[in-house]
This record gives structure tokens, sequence and C-alpha cells, in this order.
């Protein structure tokens, strides 16, 4: 197995890189386009595996639509993608076996089909009765108040919600027992007005109306889950003075919390407008004539000056990142709403060996690998004191230890991206690290390697 050797010469985090586009605005946009058959501009789209793969599924759908033949979709690892699909399947004419890798075929997706077939839908397992592989035959889905089981996937509820505005009377969820990864809901809702169809979120409770995707065109943010990973480097470090261009800090995504979750380990995060070389030009041409006027009247000209620039040319805004000092002796995290945060955040607690206690976690056992066990595993093999709690509702405990690093110790990825780029920002701290397949990347974070390097560590 190819592996890749992580070497750190400093604890110093400074300069910039361009994160890639959320994965997440991404997809579900592609399906709310699909799902209106009008293809709207979507500026910096996502180059991610499975945003990439989930286009290339969208065009065959397209493509074969109607066939009387079983048109096989193969999602391969990509959780959300079949997820989605299931839904928009269940509403496209044809018939699809929807099917995955052997992991995807370990991952639920019986509550969703269950729904689905409340709505009308025709669905049968082609292998265990509530996992994938999937025989959909598409029909008309009817309208209905379903109650929904909150606590599994907030991609079961993303993807009934998306297809909703088909149905003749929209749809109508209850959502029932504690909800997981809400934030990923809330995006899926506003998304959905954004795109012209009327939905609201209320207590347990969600309504979307019937109606068409209309939207002339959106521009996505960059991916707050990658800046996770970068915050735990920033964490980590001696020193940082860091920026990640394009950060909003009014977004669509709930991973942005990172701002005031990683105040307690010293980050400082501001927001800066980054003005434009075309504005910078404008703004040139504006200072002169200000010049020529009195300092009162020159500093009102700027004032105007920039909101007219501001008007023509939209200022982009960006986060720096800087380090200060700090004390923590105890740490605790609920991760129930922000699952992709939950191993950066853990393993930066073990590199810093703060005592910790996390919970939250029962979502991590069912995503690209057991994230749970697979963190613990992998934390022990660099000497960290942790201690896992197991059963349906996981808790993991750190306790105060050095990260040790030898050239015989290689960590496992569990072909999971997020492992990867968890433990290659240790090096930080380490010094040096090596993991297995660092290809799995590619799946949320293609250039990570690349922006690993122009962020000052070597790659072997």
């Amino acid at each position: 197995m190819k592996t890749i050797r992580i070497i750190k010469p400093d604890r110093i985090l400074q300069g910039n890189i361009n994160l890639p586009a959320s994965k997440s605005i991404s997809n579900r946009l592609l399906i709310m386009q699909a799902l209106c058959g009008n293809e709207f501009s979507l500026g910096n789209l996502s180059k991610a595996s499975d945003t990439v793969l989930l286009q290339k599924l969208l065009n065959r759908i397209k493509a074969t639509a109607g066939s009387r033949d079983a048109v096989e979709l193969d999602c391969s690892d990509a959780g959300a993608d079949l997820r989605f699909l299931t839904a928009l399947l269940s509403v496209t004419p044809g018939r699809w076996v929807l099917t995955g890798s052997d992991r995807m075929k370990q991952r639920p997706v019986g509550d969703l089909v269950e729904s689905l077939k409340q709505l009308g839908a025709a669905i049968e397992y082609l292998g265990n009765v509530g996992f994938p592989p999937l025989l959909i035959k598409g029909r008309n889905l009817r309208s209905a108040e379903l109650n929904v089981n909150a606590g599994i996937s907030s991609q079961f509820i993303s993807s009934l919600l998306m297809t909703a505005p088909l149905f003749p009377e929209g749809l109508t969820l209850n959502l029932k027992g504690e909800m997981v990864s809400e934030p990923y809901i809330d995006m899926t809702v506003r998304l959905i007005n954004e795109c012209g169809v009327k939905a609201r979120k209320w207590k347990h409770k969600i309504r979307v109306e019937h109606g068409v995707y209309s939207c002339a065109g959106f521009t996505i943010e960059p991916d707050w889950s990658a800046a996770s990973f970068w915050y735990q480097a920033a964490a980590l470090s001696e020193k940082t003075d860091f920026f990640l261009p394009g950060l909003r800090e009014k977004s669509l995504q709930g991973d942005s919390l990172l701002v005031s979750a990683f105040n307690v380990f010293g980050i400082r995060s501001d927001f800066i407008p980054q003005v434009s070389s075309q504005q910078s030009a404008v703004g040139s041409q504006q200072e002169k004539v200000s010049r020529k006027k009195s300092a009162v009247g020159s500093q009102q000209s700027a004032g105007k000056s920039l909101q007219t620039a501001d008007c023509r040319l939209p200022t982009t805004f960006g986060l720096h990142l800087t380090k200060k000092p700090f004390e923590l002796e105890g740490f605790y995290y609920d991760f129930t709403h922000h699952p992709d945060l939950a191993l950066p955040t853990i393993a930066c607690c073990a590199a810093l060996g703060i005592r910790s206690r996390f919970e939250g976690l029962k979502s991590l056992l069912i995503k690209e690998s057991d994230r749970v066990r697979a963190l613990t595993t992998e934390l022990k093999k660099l000497g960290c004191k942790i201690n896992l709690i197991s059963g349906e509702f996981p808790v993991i405990e750190i306790q105060p230890s050095k990260l040790i690093s030898k050239p015989d110790i290689i960590i496992d990825t569990y072909r999971d991206h997020r492992m990867a780029m968890t433990f290659a920002m240790l090096a930080m701290k380490t010094g040096t690290i090596t993991i297995n397949d660092p290809d799995v990347v590619i799946k949320s974070y293609p250039g990570f390697w690349d922006d690993l390097e122009s962020a000052g560590f070597q790659l072997r």
C-alpha cells in the first residue's frame, strides 16, 4: 500500500491556501438542479470525488430515464450520493439499481427507504434488508405528513426534503428523537428557499411546499469542514499567521462554529475584506480625487468610494488565523450536530495532552469507516492514553499524555479521507508522521497534499 511521510521542521503555520468548495452545498444544488431540469449556473462547484461522481451519475440518469432495462448506478463509497439519489430515483421514470462499495453495503438506509415507501415509492432490497443495493422503480409519489427518525442521519431527511417540491401538495416531516447533524438539515432548508421553493423549519417540524426549483445561479462557499484541519494545525502550532480566502462569518455551513470552538485553544479568527485587483484600481483613482479635498471631505469621500466599489465589484472576505497563549485544564464536547469536526478536535486534544471527554459520536460509527474505533486505534499507536466506552452511544476519554513518533509507526486511514487529513496535521506536534493510503483525500479535498506543502510541510 502507498504511504506518505509528513515532516514539519518547525511549529509555525503561515501563508495562505484556497480551500476546496463545499461538497455539502455542491451536492445539494446538483440534486435540486436535476429535479427541476434546468441547469442553472453553479460557480465554484466542488471538485471532490463525491461531487464529480454525483455529476456523472446524474448525467447517466438523465440519459437513460424511462429505460425498460434496469440501469445500475454505483455510488462507490459516497454515502450522501447514494442517499440523495435514493429519493431522486424514486420519482424518476425507469428501473434503477443503486449500489456501492462493500463498506457502503454496511451503511444503513432502511429508515429512508421506509419513509419513501409511505409516499408510494417502489423500492426493493437486493441484499440485506435495510442496506444497499436497492432496486428502485421510479413513479409519481403522493404527499403526506411523515414521522421520521431524526437520530440516524441528517442526509435521510435532506434527501426527502429536496424531493418534496415534486409531490402534489408538498411534504411535512415530524422529526422524532434527538436530532443529529441539525445544521446540515438547516442548510438544506435554506438552499431550497434560495432556489425558489418555500420551506420552513420550526421546532421538530419541517414543511416544504409544492413548487419548481428556480435559480439564476449560485456561487458555492469554501468548505468549512476542510478548514477544520487547518484549525487543528493552528492549535498545535507555536505561532500562526495564516489566511483562508473566501470564508465568511455568515455561512450556510454549521461547521463555521470552528471560530468559537477553537477559540479555547488560543486560535483567534478575524474576518478580513479582500479587495480585488479591479477594486484596487478603482480605489486608487478615487484616492487621487479624494486627496484634493479637505481632510473632512476626504474621509467622507473615502467612505462613499468604498461603498461604490462594493456595489460594482463585491468585496470578498477571508479568514485570518493567529495564535495566542491559552490555558485549558479540561475539555468537553458533544459532536451530535457537528460530526465532521470530531476527528480533528479529538486528535488536537490528544496531541496537546488535554484531559477531555467527547460524546455525540453515534453517527461516526456509520461513516466511511467506524471513525470512533479507527481514531482510538491509531491514536494509541502514538502513545495516546485514550479510553473508548463502546455501545450505541460511544464516549471517548483522553488522559494527559505526550504523543510519540517513531519511523516504524504507520497510521492506517481505513479508506477514510478525514482520518488521513487529521493524522497528517499531527506532524505539527510530533515533527513527523507516516500514513497509509494518502490518496483517499480526493473524496473531499483533492488538493490537500499540495496545500500542505505550500504551508511548510514536507512530503516524502
